[in-house]
């Protein structure tokens, strides 16, 4: 398998990827399905910043949002079924009764853990040292404005910790569970072990939330863009939204079963940082997954982190006892040959 030329690595060569939008499979039927598929990604982020924006106070709590994102993953879910970019995609009864375990962790346990150690309680406490009157260049800025640089700056730092995790060993092992998901569906973003997911969230958007409508419009940003990383849904992603968006398409050429693929589009919601790094890489795949597409179960999940840390300590701790034998170090002594 050849592979094609990205800047200076080659993408493909372990796995098929699309490369490039030319080849990339459009919505199938009438005029109004293509409308609808075409306009469907837009139309949910603009009118979920208009009711942020111009929305009464006592809605327009984060209680509410909640709500919205459930009842929005819903709707994602009945699309998915409807029109899905993938038959291989297609979720079974194991594959959802697994997503339901991981997203039900994440609304239990994590978000407990996150309540006491995790970004807010940093955060917080950093919070605590400033004095909001060196903010006010910032809260004078347009309120739109403010939500973008929240949501952009928050980003950030989540590229840095997705791109920290495919380079550095420690990280890897914590992420490597995720990788093994097959197929992506609405809740395939909760799958992995829960140590990975705390430390993906972790960031520096919640500085922000003494600007209670800016926080919220950035976070509904997140809702109606990021969300659809893990999607099993046919859209035509219009040409500017795939520019500056990170989407399903991006999201699967980094989950592919191509080593180099998966080295790139570390962002969650602005693919323009990949841009801007040169991670970037336009295209999207079908094949999916590690280890010629093995699926790892809830426990491998779990205990993957430590269960491979040791195993790793134990293959170098052999390989600097080997190192250290006579016969390595040189000493003269020579086998006697076989005969």
């Amino acid at each position: 398998m050849a592979g094609v030329q990205v800047g200076n690595r080659v993408i493909g060569a372990d796995a098929p990827v699309t490369v490039g939008w030319d080849n990339i499979g459009r919505v199938e039927g009438g005029p109004i399905k293509q409308f609808v598929f075409t306009y469907f990604q837009p139309f949910c982020l603009f009118a979920m910043l208009a009711f942020v924006y111009w929305g009464p106070n006592s809605l327009v709590v984060a209680s509410t949002m909640f709500m919205i994102g459930l009842g929005f993953r819903v709707l994602l879910l009945g699309l998915e079924w409807v029109n899905p970019r993938y038959d291989s995609w297609k979720l079974t009864w194991k594959e959802f009764a697994t997503d339901v375990f991981y997203v039900s962790l994440g609304y239990t346990v994590l978000r407990m853990v996150d309540h006491y150690i995790g970004d807010g309680v940093i955060v917080g406490a950093i919070q605590g040292w400033l004095s909001w009157e060196d903010f006010t260049w910032f809260t004078g800025m347009p309120l739109l404005v403010q939500a973008l640089a929240i949501s952009m700056i928050f980003d950030f730092g989540q590229y840095w910790m997705h791109r920290g995790m495919h380079n550095w060993y420690p990280l890897w092992l914590t992420h490597a569970p995720h990788h093994y998901i097959t197929q992506l569906n609405i809740n395939k973003g909760a799958v992995g072990n829960p140590i990975e997911l705390f430390l993906i969230g972790l960031g520096v958007g919640g500085f922000f939330d003494f600007l209670p409508r800016a926080f919220l419009l950035a976070g509904a940003i997140g809702m109606t863009v990021s969300i659809y990383q893990h999607i099993n849904v046919r859209f035509n992603t219009p040409a500017w939204w795939r520019y500056i968006f990170n989407t399903v398409e991006h999201h699967s050429v980094h989950h592919s079963q191509d080593y180099e693929a998966t080295r790139s589009n570390y962002s969650a919601t602005w693919i323009i940082w990949d841009r801007v790094f040169g991670t970037c890489v336009d295209g999207e795949a079908e094949v999916l997954g590690m280890d010629g597409g093995r699926r790892m179960d809830i426990r491998e999940t779990m205990l993957f982190p430590f269960s491979e840390a040791l195993r790793s300590y134990k293959g170098a701790a052999q390989r600097m006892r080997a190192a250290g034998t006579p016969n390595n170090q040189g000493q003269g002594q020579q086998e006697e040959p076989a005969e």
